[in-house]
């Protein structure tokens, strides 16, 4: 069964950084994309960055271009990070780590199976 877990959340001050993890297990992901999304209260459910098992291809939203890498380590343990500079305060959010097909839309909630429970991150301005 696969089971992501997000941790790194927290408080953070407008222009600085803060790296999320997502601990995946439960599959070889062989065929995988693991992904970030957001969600901001009172807002829908948006794609953050992507990142592909098989090549290491990664997908980024307009708003976090420049400013956000995801990345993985395949060794021991799966993790995948989302590490963000220069933080807007509209980069408050719970950030969810998402497991899907590499074969579906990259940038589609709805084509992701596995979600994780959600890490808090919020920038003061």
């Amino acid at each position: 069964q696969v089971r992501l877990v997000e941790s790194g959340g927290g408080l953070v001050q407008a222009g600085g950084s803060l790296r999320l993890s997502c601990a995946a297990s439960g599959s070889t992901f062989s065929n995988s994309r693991l992904a970030w999304f957001r969600q901001a209260p009172g807002k829908e459910r948006e794609f953050v960055s992507a990142i592909n098992w098989s090549g290491g291809r990664t997908y980024s939203a307009d708003s976090v271009k420049g400013r956000f890498t995801i990345s993985m380590n395949k060794e021991k343990k799966i993790t995948v990070f989302l590490q963000m500079n220069t933080v807007k305060p509209e980069d408050t959010a719970v950030y969810y780590c998402a497991a899907g097909s590499v074969y579906s839309e990259a940038y589609k909630d709805f084509e992701y199976a596995y979600w994780g429970q959600g890490t808090q991150v919020t920038v003061s301005s």
